[in-house]
């Protein structure tokens, strides 16, 4: 599992994105930790965290830059 940490340009950590690559899925959680979403490289979608359709595609900076 590899995590990668978004930052602002002024070095705030908002979130942070963690793949898993036996189930081809890659998480979302915000600064504090709580889970966003998910893109599954398989489907080509991406879920927020109730598992609601958001699109196709990686759409994960949408859920991690959202107001």
């Amino acid at each position: 599992m590899s995590r990668e940490y978004v930052r602002d340009r002024t070095g705030w950590m908002l979130g942070s994105y963690e793949g898993n690559g036996i189930s081809g899925r890659i998480g979302a959680r915000d600064a504090a930790g709580r889970r966003l979403g998910f893109y599954d490289e398989r489907t080509d979608e991406t879920r927020d965290a109730t598992g609601r359709l958001i699109g196709r595609g990686n759409l994960l900076p949408a859920l991690v830059f959202r107001p």
